[in-house]
């Protein structure tokens, strides 16, 4: 089996070094070590990264991204029909997400384009916090944009700090 380095993988992935060890930590990926603890890895690693990456543009949480992973195959290389098969699952969540921004967007023309000056009326306006006593976010907007992301990733929220290298959905990582 062609092995690589972990640096190997994070310049062929884009992903950085940290990143991949938090992975491996966290069970999305794994690597065999060398004699003296050095990390190599398949190359399908490089797949299941860039599903990793498509996943967390899609909004999955580490927990969820961990799970499908752990319904692909083991010992062999993941099929077109296996991750045809993962990706199915994410379109009610992709149309959902872009009735949402749809709406958002003609809700934002309506909106700056009204002219009303009310706060007392106005969707998007929250003036002395008083939407805080329906729960955390954004309380006017419609529930598919105002989602509160699940606590994941060892009890941090998405979004909250990451480890070095862990950024954003489409953000390239590291220097």
């Amino acid at each position: 089996m062609d092995l690589m380095t972990i640096g190997d993988v994070a310049a062929r992935s884009g992903v950085a070094v940290s990143a991949l060890r938090y992975y491996e930590a966290e069970g999305l990926v794994s690597c065999e070590r060398t004699a003296g603890g050095a990390r190599r890895f398949p190359r399908s690693v490089l797949r299941r990264l860039a599903f990793i990456r498509a996943a967390q543009n899609v909004g999955l949480s580490l927990p969820e991204i961990r799970a499908a992973l752990a319904t692909l195959p083991e010992g062999r290389t993941p099929t077109a029909r296996d991750w045809a098969r993962l990706s199915e699952t994410w379109r009610a969540r992709l149309d959902e997400q872009i009735a949402a921004l749809v709406q958002l967007r003609d809700g934002l023309s309506a909106c700056i384009g009204c002219g009303c000056l009310s706060l007392s009326r106005c969707a998007l306006s929250n003036p002395g916090d008083t939407a805080a006593a329906h729960g955390p976010g954004a309380r006017w907007l419609s529930p598919a944009l105002r989602r509160v992301p699940p606590t994941s990733n060892s009890g941090r929220s998405r979004g909250a700090s990451r480890p070095a290298g862990v950024g954003a959905p489409g953000r390239k990582e590291g220097p």
